[in-house]
């Protein structure tokens, strides 16, 4: 999908990783095993690992909180009511995927995974957000942005553009959750029109096939 993504890992991660490539192309379908390890930490089919495998820890991931944090002015109002039902029926995906994690939803306080709705046109640089993670970055429909310590997700911060498009927002919403799960590299491939992943298209609605599988095995109930 046409987004950009920010890991910023302490400790003993290379700084190179917030650079990391974010989608990597491959001619045909993979099994699950290399699709997984594509999305979850960039391996190349038959490669090593570009990013480190990153997750919410399990006191958190069954009580993570969805929200919007920030409306700015400018972002149009229609688009602002697709982006609320989109969060609402995304997290019905994700909790219906089978993984073991929880979201809910909330309108108050400091979401653990935190939407702005910016005033920001596409390729843009963000301001204004008062988030170190967001502010200065480009971006291009939506960017994610994760804080990871020790393989341990702290907390995630999704933006995106005022210039979205209504047929895009439901598909790029359940994509960047996903993402800020710990799954942030998208796969380039005609052989993968059916998944959220695809880097070429903001189409996909719901979770099903590897994309659910991925998500499963990234999060395997007890």
């Amino acid at each position: 999908m046409i987004i950009r993504l920010t890991l910023l890992v302490a400790l003993l991660v290379l700084p190179s990783i917030a650079a990391a490539q974010e989608f990597i192309t491959v001619p045909r379908r993979l099994s699950d095993d290399a699709f997984y390890r594509l999305v979850s930490c960039a391996a190349p089919p038959g490669g090593q690992c570009a990013k480190p495998e990153i997750r919410w820890s399990e006191e958190r991931r069954v009580s993570l909180s969805v929200g919007i944090a920030q409306t700015d002015a400018g972002f149009p109002t229609y688009k602002l009511d697709l982006v609320d039902d989109a969060i609402d029926r995304a997290i019905a995906q994700i909790n219906g995927s089978g993984a073991y994690l929880v979201l809910e939803r909330i309108y108050e306080g400091t979401p653990d995974i935190a939407i702005y709705l910016l005033d920001t046109p596409q390729g843009g640089i963000i301001s204004g957000t008062g988030n170190e993670e967001l502010d200065g970055s480009e971006l291009a429909i939506g960017r994610v942005a994760i804080r990871s310590i020790g393989g341990d997700i702290q907390e995630a911060t999704i933006a995106i553009s005022r210039d979205i498009q209504r047929r895009e927002v439901a598909s790029v919403v359940l994509e960047e959750m996903v993402q800020a799960l710990g799954l942030p590299t998208d796969i380039q491939s005609p052989a993968y029109p059916d998944s959220i992943f695809n880097e070429n298209s903001n189409a996909v609605v719901w979770l099903r096939g590897q994309d659910a599988m991925a998500l499963r095995r990234h999060y395997p109930r007890l």
